[in-house]
């Protein structure tokens, strides 16, 4: 059986989350929006029957189910070194029952190319997808990469992901844009600025789902930190592209959940309402 590898980033910080207030969330979520653990945010599942009792699973749960019903195997989280609290999770009650499940640390939230090279024990030899642990992405996007070459990226139309998202147009504008030129990625700009936007023209948004060849390794240990200061996985990914690796670009006809604020959560639960959750 061929193994399909998926590494959730989920080791961020939580800024935003920690930020906002004032929203309407219940104690379990608003101490999961003040630790900043996005991912294990409680999301609310509709009870079963008349008379149920409410229950609640971690958001990262409904990913999880979704890389299992798209044909994934194995996944890694990339975690904080202080992940006591979400082995515990995943070990014991929430142990996956269709997934293999890993762990790889990332010392300091130095960026995401430096979170992609922490897994790199992990990944060994293998093509592996690139997801965040703050969003949700549908099964078919994720599925459209299983078994796709070495290298491919899922890329959104923006109005596909204003019909189809939960993510308002000021922040899509913020997200990464690449451009497709036959069928693969040309190139990539983290957060462009609005000159750098119009002049790229016709370009699709990045949500970070990545299909990345062996090779991504390497090329992240060899960026520099960016003018954020962090070491970008869209810089790594340039630098392959530049040395002849071909991006298969897949357009994405569905949205994607984005659960970066507090804001989130409400709109986050009632479009995971009827989603069956079984990872």
């Amino acid at each position: 059986m061929t193994r399909e590898r998926a590494v959730i980033l989920a080791r961020g910080l939580g800024t935003r989350m920690r930020q906002a207030a004032g929203e309407d969330l219940d104690p379990a979520q608003a101490q999961a929006a003040e630790s900043g653990a996005k991912a294990m945010m409680p999301i609310a599942v509709p009870p079963a029957g008349a008379g149920a009792a409410a229950v609640s699973r971690p958001f990262l749960d409904y990913i999880l189910s979704a890389l299992a019903d798209a044909g994934y195997t194995d996944a890694c989280l990339v975690v904080a070194p202080d992940h006591e609290s979400m082995a515990r999770y995943y070990t014991g009650a929430g142990r996956p029952r269709r997934l293999r499940l890993a762990f790889a640390v990332q010392d300091e939230p130095i960026g995401t190319a430096n979170a992609v090279a922490a897994a790199e024990a992990w990944t060994g030899d293998d093509p592996f997808l690139v997801i965040n642990g703050d969003n949700y992405y549908a099964v078919r996007t994720l599925a459209s990469l299983v078994g796709r070459g070495d290298a491919a990226t899922a890329l959104y139309r923006a109005d596909t992901l204003l019909a189809k998202s939960n993510i308002p147009a000021d922040r899509i504008r913020a997200f990464a844009l690449g451009v497709i030129e036959d069928g693969r990625l040309a190139r990539i700009v983290e957060k462009p600025t609005p000159e750098q936007a119009a002049a790229l023209g016709d370009a699709f948004v990045s949500m970070t789902c990545w299909r990345m060849p062996p090779a991504i390794h390497a090329a992240c240990r060899r960026v520099t930190r960016s003018v954020r200061g962090e070491y970008e996985l869209v810089d790594a990914v340039n630098a392959l592209i530049a040395a002849g690796v071909r991006f298969e670009a897949v357009v994405a006809e569905d949205g994607v959940l984005d659960l970066s604020r507090r804001g989130d959560v409400a709109a986050v639960e009632h479009a995971l309402a009827g989603v069956v959750v079984d990872p």
